[in-house]
């Protein structure tokens, strides 16, 4: 499976330490089907734990994901700054997503 990061979504990675390694694993577990919520239309949000503490007060990405071919990670937020996504990110997301399935990638 292929994995991207947008540029927004880089930027949240290199501010919070997030390494490589971290999103690849995140990556594995979606293939072993652990997903934290299936959002719908090829968009999960899954959790990524903080250095020093677990998951659950850690960070929430959304990752556009063609099941074995392509992940992107597209945005990424910790729980303690937003509870839950916003719709309008949900809303981009789906946008951005249909735009990557027509552009054949």
């Amino acid at each position: 499976m292929r994995v991207f990061k947008n540029k927004p979504f880089a930027r949240f990675v290199r501010r919070n330490e997030i390494t490589d390694e971290e999103l690849c694993k995140t990556i594995k577990e979606i293939s072993r089907g652990l997903i934290a919520a299936d959002l719908g239309g090829g968009i999960i949000k899954q959790r990524i734990a903080r250095r020093g503490s677990g998951k659950s007060g850690g960070f929430r990405t959304l990752i556009l994901l063609k099941v074995q071919k392509l992940a992107i990670f597209v945005h990424g937020f910790a729980k303690n700054d937003m509870e839950n996504i916003r719709r309008m990110n949900l809303l981009h997301s789906r946008n951005s997503l249909s735009h990557c399935w027509l552009m054949g990638r």
